[in-house]
């Protein structure tokens, strides 16, 4: 004969409202469990003082002594003058006059010219030069542009003419090469200053030595004066392999 459940008293569809009741209750303990704190005895200060502790200090009794303020300077001793007789002569300063009398001799001042100072130019590109400087037989080339490609041109004839062109080749040089000579034309025409740039120093000394043997020329003027003129000249010859 099979036992009768009272299905009031069956427990097992209560069991999820068990489950979480049971959970609410470890997560609870749990909580209480990490918020409880303790504390020692030894390590709680109260606050409170010892009197017994605390040494007597001993204040000493100063007194109030009425002293008096010490007693004024005394006045200082009057001075002692000596009053000495004026019995001495003295010798008068006689400041003479600086006035001329009418019949005295008056000196005439030359008057001094003033002597104007020469404003000094400062030497001027080949460029932008007035008046440019005439190569030999570009005297009778026309007008200022006329007379700077004649020399132009006659510059460059002559350092064709006067350039060794072999001496690339005793180098070791090939292809085409390029010389930048930089000179100036002074104040009387003479080639001065003349700096060479090169691919190699014997060129350097060979173009600066055939720029040196330009013929003199009429120097440039500028604002109607004589000038030094700068002019740069690029020589490029090419070795033959």
């Amino acid at each position: 004969m099979e036992p009768k459940k009272n299905p009031k008293a069956d427990l097992s569809k209560k069991s999820v409202f068990f489950l979480q009741l049971g959970l609410i209750l470890v997560l609870l303990l749990t909580w209480r469990g990490i918020e409880w704190k303790s504390y020692k005895d030894d390590n709680i200060d109260i606050g409170q003082v010892n009197l017994d502790e605390l040494e007597e200090e001993d204040v000493p009794i100063t007194q109030n002594l009425n002293t008096p303020p010490p007693p004024p300077p005394p006045p200082p001793a009057p001075e002692i003058i000596d009053v000495v007789e004026d019995e001495e002569e003295v010798e008068e300063t006689i400041i003479e006059s600086t006035e001329t009398n009418q019949e005295e001799e008056i000196v005439e001042v030359e008057e001094v010219e003033d002597v104007e100072e020469e404003e000094e130019i400062a030497d001027v590109p080949f460029a932008v030069i007035e008046n440019v400087p005439v190569f030999p037989g570009c005297e009778k080339a026309g007008g200022n542009a006329a007379k700077k490609q004649c020399m132009s041109d006659k510059v460059k004839k002559f350092i064709n003419r006067k350039f060794n062109t072999e001496l690339g080749s005793e180098l070791g040089l090939s292809g085409i090469n390029r010389i930048f000579v930089r000179f100036k034309i002074d104040k009387k025409g003479n080639i001065v200053g003349v700096q060479a740039r090169g691919p190699h120093p014997k060129l350097e000394k060979e173009a600066q030595r055939v720029v040196k043997l330009l013929p003199k020329m009429t120097p440039g003027k500028q604002r109607g004066k004589a000038v030094g003129v700068l002019y740069s000249l690029p020589i490029v010859f090419q070795v033959q392999d």
